[in-house]
């Protein structure tokens, strides 16, 4: 991975659920959607050439909303799009390597998704991630602040927790913040808690759901389990033991490659199904929802949180309340808060440095 110099390339099912603050609208499934006819849309994927980089450019080149697919990344990235170009699809693969063609990457661009940075290796936490990914998240975000400064940005490079507040502070000092544009992606932990759960229950995986709040890391993803679709029942042991794996899921990919990477393949097919959703969105596709770390007011005191938004022609056109909480969610959503509260504003201080 070309990321080992500190500098880029680091590593959906809709969201939601039962008992919501707004109408439980579901995400449409691909049966029953029609394919938009869209005007021509740029994607800019920066990090293309890591490990989360490569499979995510491989599926957004089989996505019928992409025109053009430009790939940036500071090695490599040339012999990806070179790969990526023979596939037999009509999505325009294009090359940038290094700061001097990081414009051209970016200009026109309508989404920018950020996979850049290291991955997690074994022992390693996501605050440990820190340092590194959150100067490479900031010098991306202000690069796209110039030179495409409608686009949406996604970003996906750990701590999401406070590389969403550091791209928000690098975008309000350079005059072009739009909180609807912003979104970190934690679509990996809906994909992963609905997989576990039918799993347990022997359910038809096409047919579960099941919304996930809060953040990205540890005891900051919340599963809402009692806002399952289909509902489901867990006794007190099962429901604990559930919402522990959910949370620690990436630990256990990291521990399963023993320091040979982290969770790439579920990220990058979380981030296409994000992608997606937003492309949708843009084209006018109504009920298109996701969860998504975005600018909020759902819970007060956070400035940030995961819960359901929904996706329109602007980005993000409504942020969902949480719902119904039962008696194990509302405990963990309280001892949760103090460490999502400190790990944005640990992001919203090293931005402002």
């Amino acid at each position: 991975m070309q990321l080992q110099q500190q500098r880029l390339s680091a590593g959906s099912s809709g969201c939601a659920g039962r008992r919501l603050a707004a109408p439980a609208v579901r995400r449409a499934s691909s049966r029953a959607r029609t394919m938009p006819v869209v005007e021509a849309r740029k994607v800019a994927v920066l990090g293309a050439a890591g490990g989360i980089g490569q499979p995510l450019s491989l599926l957004l080149k089989m996505n019928k909303l992409v025109t053009e697919l430009a790939l940036y990344d500071i090695a490599n990235v040339k012999g990806v799009a070179a790969d990526l170009s023979h596939c037999n699809t009509p999505v325009k693969v294009t090359a940038y390597t290094g700061d001097a063609e990081l414009e051209g990457a970016l200009k026109g661009a309508e989404l920018v998704v950020i996979p850049a940075g290291v991955p997690r290796k074994p022992g390693m936490t996501r605050d440990d991630l820190f340092n590194i990914n959150a100067g490479i998240v900031k010098g991306l975000v202000s690069a796209a602040a110039k030179h495409c400064p409608n686009a949406i940005i996604e970003i996906i490079s750990n701590p999401v927790n406070s590389t969403v507040p550091i791209a928000s502070e690098v975008l309000k000092a350079a005059g072009v913040y739009n909180p609807k544009r912003l979104l970190g992606v934690t679509t990996l932990d809906v994909v992963r808690a609905n997989t576990f759960v039918s799993e347990a229950r022997g359910l038809d995986l096409k047919d579960v759901d099941v919304p996930v709040v809060g953040g990205h890391a540890g005891i900051t993803i919340l599963p809402l389990l009692s806002q399952a679709t289909p509902s489901v029942t867990f006794s007190d042991a099962e429901r604990e033991a559930m919402t522990k794996r959910i949370q620690e899921a990436g630990t256990e990919v990291v521990e399963a490659k023993a320091g040979a990477g982290s969770a790439t393949l579920s990220m990058a097919y979380a981030a296409a199904r994000m992608a997606e959703s937003t492309l949708l969105g843009l084209a006018g596709e109504p009920s298109v929802f996701e969860c998504a770390f975005v600018d909020s007011q759902a819970v007060p005191g956070s400035p940030f949180f995961a819960s359901k938004v929904q996706l329109g022609p602007e980005g993000v056109s409504q942020v969902l309340g949480l719902g119904t909480l039962n008696d194990f969610e509302k405990a963990a959503l309280d001892a949760m808060l103090p460490e999502l509260k400190a790990q944005i504003q640990k992001g919203i201080d090293f931005a402002r440095k």
